[in-house]
């Protein structure tokens, strides 16, 4: 297939880039129609990019016009229309998490292991970041001996007034959830996350900072600071301390700012100028690996292994206590 028709459902922010990078930089796709809850705003959006807007989801994923889907709705929907383009037998990418519980995880993985076929990739874009591979290449390459710890930090200078205690790990953490197994290969045995001294600037829902610690099957000890409204800057860390050295991942490769009697190495604002090219790197993988009839990247069961951890993890925070994990079997299907 020279390119792929591409369906998109949800227009918020993350849809709108996915569909400017799609029909402006990337090659072997283009995003024909897309559909929103918000109809109104979907139909301009639509004719602000030249798509056939559909009002109702399920029916697009369905449509003989559309051969691959994008679902970036809330993350409350994202099983209804990944399910809809499994039944359709056409490959989907869903933006993290893949569903909010694990339950509704494993009912996406029962329907593409009943279809048959792997059709499912799900967002997690750190994977496809130069920094992270480096790190990676690095972790594994021996040199530097086991790892032993992990020290992290996901820093957000702010977030919007809805944003509350839950999603730091449930839709902060998660990212780190996922590299982490992915970094080291291996997968969790235990959570908790504790409270740090709240900072004046969390709002009334949110408690910030808080600090995920977790322990991988091998013993590996992670610990992860999610510090919500930092002000400074969108700041992400990542150290593997090992038995012969410590590896990190690189600062920003920006410009170093000599002005007023200063030495300054800016930072991000956000997490769309720290992530942008690993975001094209991610898309073009799909649409390239989709065309070709092949799922390369994460998979249902990493959006599912995702979620138990993420569960456990919330279920530690609420109650103040080390919660285990439990042990999930990989099914042949995802082998």
């Amino acid at each position: 297939m020279d390119e792929l028709r591409i369906g998109l459902i949800g227009t918020g922010a993350i849809g709108r880039t996915h569909i400017e990078r799609i029909n402006g930089r990337l090659r072997g796709g283009r995003v024909v129609a897309c559909s929103d809850v918000n109809t109104a705003f979907g139909r301009e959006v639509a004719g602000r990019y030249g798509c056939e807007f559909f009002e109702d989801g399920e029916a697009l994923a369905a449509s003989d016009g559309v051969d691959a889907v994008i679902v970036t709705t809330v993350d409350e929907y994202h099983e209804k229309y990944v399910l809809a383009a499994i039944r359709a037998g056409k490959y989907v990418f869903c933006e993290k998490p893949l569903a909010p519980k694990p339950e509704a995880c494993r009912r996406i993985m029962e329907a593409e292991m009943a279809g048959g076929r792997k059709l499912l990739q799900v967002g997690f874009m750190r994977r496809y970041d130069a920094a992270y591979n480096q790190l990676k290449k690095a972790v594994h390459s021996g040199k530097y001996g086991l790892p032993l710890m992990v020290h992290c930090a996901h820093r957000v200078p702010s977030v919007p007034d809805y944003y509350d205690t839950p999603m730091a790990v449930e839709n902060s953490l998660i990212h780190e959830i996922d590299i982490l197994r992915w970094l080291l290969g291996e997968d969790y045995a235990e959570v908790q996350v504790v409270f740090a001294k709240k900072t004046r600037y969390s709002n009334e829902h949110l408690h910030s900072p808080q600090i995920m610690r977790l322990k991988t099957e091998s013993g590996i000890q992670i610990d992860v600071e999610a510090f919500i409204c930092c002000r400074y800057a969108y700041d992400i860390k990542c150290e593997v301390c090992c038995e012969d050295g410590i590896v990190s991942l690189p600062d920003p490769s920006l410009v170093v700012e000599r002005h007023a009697a200063s030495c300054a190495h800016p930072l991000y604002e956000d997490w769309t100028d720290r992530f942008e090219e690993a975001y094209n790197v991610e898309i073009q993988a799909w649409l390239d690996a989709s065309r070709e009839g092949r799922v390369d990247g994460p998979t249902a069961w990493d959006g599912y292994l995702g979620q138990v951890t993420a569960q456990a993890a919330s279920q530690s925070r609420d109650t103040q206590t080390t919660v285990t994990i439990p042990r999930q079997e990989k099914p042949a299907f995802y082998l």
